[in-house]
């Protein structure tokens, strides 16, 4: 190829991509608009992880890390967000940078992929010539030339708003001081004065609401007086907290178990059946939520939305995409992850031929591949890059073929429907026998 491969993101997928394509010899440049690798995960660093290290690291990856003497942290612990990056994301940058091959850029945000000379509605050229990115760095804003272009730059950049309709609430933006869309930490100094003693919101049902949960009833042990009210959309929380003992990622069972004492005890009112339509303040000044239907949650001090993310597009306008109009994901990934049709989080192995997209030599992996779909899990996009790199190189019986088993989660149960209780059932088909491979992980969820 005449340009390098361009990889928008050093996070775990962005960085095991430019892994397999430097063992592969290409040149690569990895665009990361934080200033170190794993800058959003610095941004959760204080939460654990559910996957112990050995399901966190990607093969390509390590094998790099072994040759550069790296320290392996004991496979099977544990690690915190900061842990992942400490000991993993950023010794796996620094060896990347360290190589001929790739050249990682810190403080550059792309703000915009097109084809060279053309917009969108131009047909002409589309598979000859090379893709572009502008970006914006420290210096002014620069162009980059690539034979092809992975996005991996995730979706912690934009959390899904507390309105129950996908629309900021009514005065949502206005108290923006005393809402968080992310989990707090609660044993720090400044989470504890934030939250201790006070009546706070949480909304949302998913591995980030249930550590919440979690880590403020025990912050109501220590601190009386506080109080969480737990709005859900949903018609009943018997169906969230995922499959348990029979969840093959063990920790991740555990989190639900814990989350489920959590609601069970007196710190904790579920609300069911609840989406916010507006926040307000009352005349002492705390804020009251009211739901759609004319439920209302009052004399609250603070809100935790966590109810998921969503992908930014907007740098990929003149880009030719083929998205699901539900997920925002790629068409044909998307029935295999629609939380309409099914909650398990156990999606098919899938690589190269799946994310494509109509814009040739385009991708998107990762979480940004899983559009506003939950539960994904890392091992998953290492799949995804080792698939799409050996594409981009021009290998497809490597990039066809499937080397994953994913962990099943315990629980299968459609979670699309409105006002009916979820019941477990069968919607999922048996995971296939796959090759495994070793040095794949899982992330939050």
């Amino acid at each position: 190829m005449n340009h390098p491969v361009a990889i928008i993101g050093a996070g775990p997928i962005g960085l095991a991509a430019a892994a397999h394509a430097q063992a592969r010899g290409l040149a690569t440049i990895v665009l990361e608009a934080g200033p170190v690798a794993g800058s959003a995960i610095r941004q959760w660093g204080h939460v654990r992880l559910f996957s112990p290290w050995s399901e966190l690291t990607d093969g390509a990856a390590t094998e790099l890390l072994d040759r550069a003497g790296w320290d392996s942290p004991a496979a099977t612990r544990y690690p915190t967000g900061d842990e992942w990056v400490d000991a993993y994301l950023q010794p796996l940058a620094d060896a990347l940078q360290a190589t001929p091959e790739v050249d990682v850029r810190y403080l550059h945000r792309v703000i915009g992929v097109a084809r060279a000379g053309r917009d969108r509605l131009v047909d002409a050229g589309r598979d000859t010539e090379p893709l572009v990115l502008q970006v914006q760095t420290p210096e002014g804003l620069v162009r980059v030339t690539a034979a092809a272009v992975i996005d991996a730059s995730g979706t912690w950049g934009g959390p899904n708003p507390l309105g129950g309709d996908g629309l900021p609430a009514l005065g949502e933006t206005e108290y923006a001081d005393r809402i968080s869309y992310r989990i707090p930490d609660l044993r720090s100094n400044e989470g504890r004065a934030r939250y201790a003693g006070k009546h706070v919101v949480v909304a949302g049902t998913g591995a980030s609401a249930q550590n919440t949960l979690i880590e403020l009833a025990k912050l109501a042990e220590t601190a009386p007086g506080t109080r969480v009210s737990w709005l859900l959309r949903r018609p009943s929380a018997s169906n969230a907290f995922g499959g348990g003992d029979n969840d093959q990622l063990q920790a991740r069972g555990a989190l639900g178990r814990s989350a489920e004492e959590a609601a069970a005890s007196s710190t904790v009112t579920p609300i069911a059946s609840f989406r916010a339509a507006s926040v307000e303040a009352q005349p002492d000044g705390r804020l009251s939520v009211s739901a759609f239907d004319g439920q209302v949650v009052a004399d609250v001090d603070e809100i935790i939305a966590v109810t998921g993310f969503r992908p930014d597009l907007d740098h990929l306008s003149e880009i030719r995409l083929d998205l699901d109009p539900v997920l925002q994901a790629p068409r044909e990934l998307a029935p295999m992850i629609d939380p309409n049709v099914h909650s398990c989080g156990s999606v098919e192995p899938h690589g190269a031929k799946v994310l494509a997209q109509p814009e040739p030599g385009f991708y998107l992996v990762g979480m940004k591949s899983y559009g506003r779909a939950p539960s994904f899990l890392t091992l998953t996009g290492c799949e995804q890059a080792r698939s799409v790199v050996a594409a981009i190189a021009g290998d497809h019986a490597a990039a066809d073929r499937v080397e994953l088993v994913l962990p099943e989660t315990g629980v299968c149960g459609g979670s699309g429907v409105f006002d009916d209780t979820v019941e477990s059932g069968g919607c999922c088909a048996p995971t296939p026998e796959l090759i495994s491979i070793g040095g794949l992980g899982t992330a939050r969820g």
